[in-house]
């Protein structure tokens, strides 16, 4: 069953992403140690694309890859 779109939005928020405002339903999410940024589309309620999990995912993951050395110290 897909994750619904607040889901993703509150993962990236958790993450500490930043939401900027987009046309219409869309929002842009940065993050400052990442380079890319990703683009959510559609209402709160409604079910999230496959595509869009997995961009949510890798860019957690990739976080996650330059946040654990930090740690490591």
């Amino acid at each position: 069953m897909p994750r619904k779109i607040r889901e993703l939005k509150r993962l990236l928020r958790k993450a500490g992403f930043e939401e900027e405002p987009a046309k219409g339903s869309h929002s842009k999410w940065m993050h400052p140690k990442l380079a890319r940024s990703i683009i959510i589309a559609g209402k709160d309620g409604s079910d999230a694309r496959l595509y869009l999990e997995k961009q949510v995912d890798q860019a957690l993951k990739e976080l996650a890859q330059l946040e654990q050395p930090e740690s490591d110290e």
